[in-house]
């Protein structure tokens, strides 16, 4: 049985605050709850995978109202989940009303170089990263496992996010040229298309079809990074701004692509500001 845990930001033991000139008794302290952590056995990936999950406010098991759901990569609390749940809750003041409440899954990394790559052919890579190479069986725990949890235990509704970075970056161009239904709309930031030599960019899509049906947006942003650590040049600016075009060229009326260059960040600070971007692209705001 997957166990459910209350996921604490602040917690303070023994900490008393001074309060005009009077201190409060140690016990006055709570916690600061941001969330549930939750857990789901995984057959694909044959391990135990922890998921923060951030629920909006007024969610409620009992009533009908359900919500949207954005899948975030490198979803752990010492990695993107706070900041991220953070961006998402502010967005859906009601006073900012950017966003639309939603409920945020943080995937927990474990190996992000095995779970968010595919195999490569390049023998540098192969010894740099000796794990990496199952994209596959991530990508189909996604699919067969995480989704039908998220959507049996918790009150979603049809639409579907997924944010990642570099490496998930990767491992969302993947899925959205091969496996595009899995989600409707992709926040696609600094992506390590380099992988592979660029392999991915050369890729044949369904989403590039006249017959693809499936409203999909996307969100592609690059800051100021330059050269991939590969042998072989490579630019990010370049691939992320090839990819976008791919996009572009997109036969299918229902795919809409936003290429976002933001030279005032680099790879370590841009996903922040770009998923702020991103709600502005996917939930425009009539202001009159």
């Amino acid at each position: 049985m997957n166990k459910f845990f209350i996921l604490i930001l602040l917690a303070f033991n023994s900490i008393s605050f001074s309060q005009k000139g009077k201190s409060q008794p140690a016990d006055a302290a709570k916690p600061f709850i941001l969330g549930v952590i939750d857990e789901i056995q995984s057959e694909e990936l044959n391990e135990k995978r922890v998921l923060n999950i951030y629920l909006p406010e007024g969610y409620k098991q009992d009533d009908a109202t359900k919500y949207p759901v954005i899948y975030l990569l490198d979803g752990s609390a010492d990695e993107d989940f706070i900041h991220i749940a953070g961006l998402v809750q502010f967005n859906s003041f009601e006073w900012i009303n950017q966003v639309p409440k939603s409920i945020v899954v943080g995937i927990a990394t474990v190996d992000r170089r095995r779970d968010f790559t595919f195999p490569t052919t390049i023998e540098t890579d192969k010894k740099r990263f000796p794990t990496s190479g199952h994209s596959d069986k991530f990508i189909a725990f996604i699919e067969k496992e995480l989704q039908p949890f998220i959507e049996k235990k918790y009150k979603t509704n049809d639409s579907k996010t997924i944010i990642g970075q570099s490496l998930g970056g990767l491992l969302e161009t993947e899925i959205l040229l091969k496996k595009p239904s899995l989600f409707n709309k992709y926040v696609i930031v600094s992506p390590s298309l380099w992988w592979n030599d660029g392999s991915l960019l050369n890729l044949d899509a369904e989403m590039l079809k006249e017959s693809f049906k499936q409203q999909t947006e996307v969100y592609i942003a690059v800051g100021k990074e330059g050269l991939t650590p590969t042998e072989t040049p490579r630019v990010m600016e370049v691939d992320a701004n090839i990819l976008a075009e791919k996009i572009k060229a997109s036969k299918s009326k229902n795919v809409k692509v936003f290429f976002d260059y933001l030279p005032q960040e680099n790879h370590g600070t841009i996903l922040h500001p770009a998923v702020s971007n991103s709600f502005k692209f996917f939930f425009p705001v009539d202001k009159k």
